[in-house]
């Protein structure tokens, strides 16, 4: 359980029955009341604000209020101490008996631990990574695609109906050029003979091998013929092409998109662009208008002209904002408005995009489009993932010979899956992509990605996985006969783990539950990473505690009762520790080799 959230239920319920009994007023809203833990361990384990927020309602002063409050709190058998802090806090130190309980817990429900039925089972659409068709993916969309993809997990860890979703940007003019790109590779492959790639083509020696499937397909039917002729075809053959090769990227780095949606195919030729501008019309929300230039932009350099404009400052946009193109055509923002409206038809009023940060300026006008279109009923959250920076020892990686002009995240998994100690060079990839906030740069060094030291968060994390493998294997050594089984450690005495360390260790086990909901609803999945960091700091400290305090070793030869108690919680700090690292998508290790 989320203790948190349990320990507000309990509080609002306690401040129900002071009021009920005449020593609080009636009728107080407990809406604003929280239970956090306290800015500092010191002060306890659950705080609660109620005195600060409904003191006032209630014509008290805070600490008054608080009183009251403590004096109630007090008298529950969880509750250890009470005390009141600063203005008003209410910060309460709980029982041992309470952690002893949470242990109990997360061997009970193993890696489960920590779900939840906080989203109710309502649906949310994640679209993530949405790279445009034209070749393999780098590393910034590696970046994207983790985020998207533990996001989804988590909020379907807590009780939402997610589905994952891939949008295809197959329908502007850079599927037209990599047409053309793949077409010049057609003709090498015909006649054998390198060409030159003119500018403003895609020169990556990844669209060799479409030429040359292309030429297996269709002979020499589109040689010589005119652009009107191949173009159509060839662009469809390389679009097919190249997201074979993107599924195959994302399916490397454990990533598994359940729609994948086509502009082309799903927007464009369904008219669905039409469709939308109908409809904001018959609501007064297009019309026709001339822009003022851009911000940055010399009048001199800006021709004003009149343009169909969408309203998008009735919905909280800075401007409003072009439909149509000066050739008649609709704009990208026209055919992303048709799309996430399908998405709202769809049963989608909770949507989430995954987005590089160059497009950064295009959030607004997105969430104004997604609240008009919808009525104001659905909502669209967008995460921007900020620059990856690829190194070798601090120094830039070279590009890829295959792409051309960057490195892609293919190279990147397979160098790191060569003999690595964490596993599948995806788990690094996915872990690292988390030791930073999306939001900010991110240095990948593939030198640290690899060492074996406490700065490698991930290595830190699995050393600690794979100490709680040994830490039962010593004890099958020491006690043979000693039954360790998940069942028999549900059962043990858990009074024995009475020093402050053990209990510490219990209670950074017990915050996953909150993690989890808060990571998920923050739409912050680093904060996975960091919990696991600090939990396996936690257990590291503890276990080097026993190498210079015998009596508090794991297995104590002696003293069965106290070794399958101590085994308990080791059980426990692995279980949290396998399932964080398994939402992350990274497989835990037994042993460090």
């Amino acid at each position: 359980m989320n203790l948190y959230s349990y320990f507000r239920e309990e509080i609002t319920s306690s401040l129900a029955a002071l009021a009920a009994s005449g020593k609080l007023p009636s009728g107080l809203d407990s809406e604003r009341v929280t239970a956090e833990p306290p800015r500092e361990a010191a002060h306890g384990d659950v705080s609660t604000n109620a005195a600060l927020v409904m003191a006032k309602p209630a014509g008290m002063k805070p600490r008054d209020f608080a009183t009251v409050l403590a004096e109630a709190l007090g008298s529950r058998d969880d509750v250890l101490k009470v005390e009141i802090a600063g203005p008003g806090f209410v910060n309460l130190r709980l029982r041992p008996a309470f952690w002893h309980e949470r242990l109990a817990e997360i061997l009970r429900e193993g890696e489960r631990y920590g779900a939840s039925t906080l989203g109710r089972g309502l649906p949310v659409n994640v679209e993530y990574v949405s790279a445009n068709p034209t070749g393999p993916m780098h590393v910034g969309h590696g970046r994207g695609a983790v985020v998207g993809d533990i996001l989804a997990a988590l909020l379907a860890r807590i009780g939402y109906a997610v589905t994952r979703e891939y949008y295809i940007n197959d329908a502007g003019a850079q599927v037209d050029v990599l047409a053309r790109s793949a077409y010049l590779r057609y003709l090498e492959a015909l006649d054998g003979a390198k060409r030159e790639v003119p500018e403003g083509l895609y020169p990556g020696e990844y669209l060799v091998p479409v030429g040359q499937a292309l030429k297996q397909r269709d002979g020499a039917r589109w040689q010589g013929k005119p652009e009107s002729e191949w173009l159509a075809p060839v662009r469809e053959f390389a679009i097919n092409a190249m997201m074979d090769l993107i599924r195959d990227d994302l399916q490397a780095l454990g990533v598994r998109h359940a729609r994948f949606t086509s502009e082309r195919h799903d927007v464009v030729e369904k008219q669905r662009v039409q469709q939308v501008v109908d409809s904001l019309k018959a609501r007064d929300l297009v019309y026709t208008g001339v822009l003022e230039p851009p911000k940055g932009m010399k009048p001199d350099d800006w021709e004003p002209r009149p343009q169909m404009l969408f309203r998008s400052t009735q919905f909280g946009d800075d401007v409003d904002r072009p439909l149509q193109k000066s050739d008649g055509s609709w704009t990208y923002f026209a055919a992303d408005i048709a799309y996430h409206l399908d998405k709202v038809e769809r049963g989608f009023n909770r949507q989430i995009d995954v987005w590089g940060a160059d497009h950064g300026g295009y959030v607004k006008r997105m969430q104004a489009a997604v609240k008009a279109v919808s009525g104001g009923k659905a909502t669209l959250e967008v995460k921007l993932c900020q620059l990856v920076n690829l190194l070798e020892r601090g120094e830039p990686v070279k590009m890829s010979k295959r792409a051309g002009t960057f490195v892609t995240l293919r190279d990147v998994i397979d160098r790191l899956g060569e003999g690595s100690w964490a596993g599948a060079g995806a788990g690094i990839v996915r872990f690292i992509m988390l030791t930073r906030k999306h939001d900010q740069h991110l240095d990948f060094d593939f030198a640290k990605a690899t060492e074996q030291s406490k700065d490698n968060q991930l290595f830190y994390v699995q050393y600690a996985h794979a100490r709680t493998r040994s830490a039962f294997r010593q004890a099958k050594e020491a006690l043979p006969d000693l039954e360790i089984d998940d069942v028999r450690l549900g059962r043990v005495n858990f009074a024995a783990l009475a020093h402050e360390d053990e209990i510490g260790l219990i209670k950074t086990l017990a915050g996953w539950p909150r993690l989890l909901e808060g990571a998920a609803e923050s739409g912050e999945p680093h904060r996975v990473a960091f919990y696991l960091y600090e939990l396996a700091s936690a257990f590291h400290a503890l276990w080097t505690r026993g190498k210079e305090e015998p009596a508090l070793r794991f297995v104590v030869a002696d003293n069965r009762e106290l070794t399958l108690a101590r085994l308990s919680l080791v059980r426990a700090v692995g279980m949290v520790i396998a399932s964080g690292l398994r939402l992350i998508g990274v497989e835990p290790v037994e042993e460090m080799r």
